[in-house]
């Protein structure tokens, strides 16, 4: 993945997947939520750097879901088809990230 765009703000394609494996292991309501998503991406990355990754990530969503966004690629319109029924998979490469969180 070393040619996965710097779209994220300067995260990494391996910070930005443990980031999203964080946010769905740490509840919401946990107080100090952010410092332990921070420590589980791997230190390098501030309780105050994934919190405005987060804003961001709620932000594209947000813009998503709005129906705003332009399906055009190389100025040709392009269309994705997405079945909603389908469930995600679990890749090896997804289970070592999650190994690496190391959470005990």
């Amino acid at each position: 993945m070393d040619s996965f765009p710097n779209i994220f703000c300067g995260w990494s394609w391996e910070e930005n997947k443990l980031f999203e494996l964080a946010l769905t292991m740490v509840d919401e309501q946990v107080p100090d939520r952010w410092e332990l998503v921070a420590a589980m991406v791997g230190g390098e990355k501030s309780a105050e750097d994934v919190q405005k990754h987060y804003v961001i990530l709620l932000e594209d969503l947000q813009f998503i879901e709005s129906g705003k966004l332009d399906h055009k690629l190389g100025g040709e319109a392009f269309q994705v088809e997405l079945d909603c029924n389908q469930s995600l998979c679990w890749t090896d490469e997804d289970n070592s990230l999650l190994l690496q969180l190391n959470i005990n």
